[in-house]
C-alpha cells in the first residue's frame, strides 16, 4: 500500500511539471540583443557635437555636470578595450565629434566592438572633463578628496544604452592628424576623443630593444602607463601613452618612420595617443 502511495505521489509531481513547463511561457527574442535597454528610442537625439558645445565650459573647467533633460547622443564604437590599454572606457564618434564613455566593467569589445552603433540616453548620466577630455559616466572621489566624472556601474550603464544593427569595421577610419595644428587649442577641443592617425613620425627612445611600457622601474610611470615621446616634438604637447597591463606593454617599439593610429585623447594641453592593439602601429606609407 505504501509503495502504491508513493508511485501516485510521483507520477503527480511529474504531471505537474510537465504541464509547467507546457504553459504559455515568453520565448526568448531572436531579434533583440541581449545587451543594453532595448526599450530607448530617439525621442531628443542630438549630435556628439552640439553636446560637446552645450558643455564646453564644464569639459573645459575640470568640472562635472549631471544632464537632468532626456537627451540621446548615437555614436559608432571607434576604440574599446580590447587589448588592455584603453581601461573600462569606448569611444563613440558621430561624424561631429567625439566622446569617451567611462564603464566599470571589462571586456567592453565583446559587446561594443569597433563599427558598433550605439543610442545612449543621458539624463541621469553625468558630463564632465578629465583634463580637458570630454567623458560620459558618473561622479567619483579619490582619496585626494577630488570629485570628477568617472566611471558608471555596469548596471546604470546597461540601463542608459542600445545597441544598433550590426558592428561594422568598415565604418570606422581614422581622420589624419594635422601635424601643423598640434598646439592649436580649438583643434584639440574639436578633435579629442577621435580615432586619427599621424603618419611619418619617429618613437624617440625607439632602439630596438625598449619596450613601451615596462614594469621595471627603467621608465617613469603616470597611473601605470609609460608616456613615449616623439622625435622632433616635446613631450609636453604630444606622447604615445602606454598601460603597463596592455596586451603589448613589453612589445619592442620599431623603429624608423611610423604610422601612429589610435584614441588621441588630451590630457589639459598634452596630446595622449592611446593605441588600441598592437597594429595600430605600422612602418609608414609616405
Amino acid at each position: 500500500m505504501k509503495r502504491h502511495h508513493i508511485y501516485i505521489t510521483s507520477l503527480f509531481a511529474v504531471l505537474l511539471f510537465a504541464s509547467c513547463i507546457s504553459g504559455d511561457w515568453d520565448e526568448p527574442s531572436l531579434t533583440e540583443p541581449p545587451y543594453g535597454n532595448n526599450s530607448l528610442t530617439e525621442s531628443n537625439l542630438i549630435t556628439i557635437g552640439e553636446l560637446k558645445n552645450r558643455f564646453a565650459n564644464t569639459i573645459d573647467g575640470g568640472m562635472m555636470e549631471e544632464v537632468k533633460e532626456s537627451m540621446q547622443v548615437k555614436g559608432v564604437v571607434t576604440a574599446n578595450d580590447i587589448q588592455g590599454n584603453i581601461y573600462n572606457e569606448v569611444a563613440i564618434d558621430d561624424g561631429t565629434g567625439a566622446f569617451v564613455i567611462c564603464i566599470a566593467q571589462g571586456g567592453l569589445f565583446g559587446y561594443l566592438p569597433v563599427g558598433q552603433e550605439i543610442l545612449v540616453e543621458l539624463k541621469g548620466l553625468y558630463i564632465g572633463g578629465y583634463g580637458m577630455q570630454g567623458e560620459i559616466g558618473m561622479p567619483y572621489t579619490n582619496a585626494s578628496g577630488r570629485t570628477y566624472v568617472s566611471r558608471m556601474s555596469r548596471l546604470v550603464w546597461n540601463d542608459h544604452f542600445r545597441l544598433i544593427g550590426h558592428s561594422d569595421p568598415s565604418r570606422v577610419s581614422p581622420v589624419e592628424f594635422d601635424i601643423q595644428m598640434l598646439k592649436d587649442g580649438q583643434y584639440k577641443t574639436e578633435n579629442c576623443g577621435k580615432l586619427m592617425v599621424l603618419r611619418g613620425v619617429e618613437l624617440a627612445d625607439a632602439d630596438g630593444e625598449k619596450v613601451f611600457a615596462p614594469d621595471d622601474g627603467s621608465v617613469t610611470l603616470t597611473a601605470n602607463c609609460a608616456n613615449r615621446g616623439l622625435k622632433g616634438m616635446s613631450t609636453s604637447d604630444i606622447v604615445v601613452r602606454t598601460s603597463t597591463y596592455a596586451d603589448f606593454a613589453n612589445s619592442v617599439m620599431p623603429t624608423g618612420k611610423v604610422d601612429i593610429t589610435g584614441l588621441f585623447t588630451r590630457y589639459n594641453n598634452t596630446w595622449q595617443i592611446l593605441l588600441r592593439t598592437i597594429d595600430d602601429i605600422q612602418p609608414s606609407v609616405k
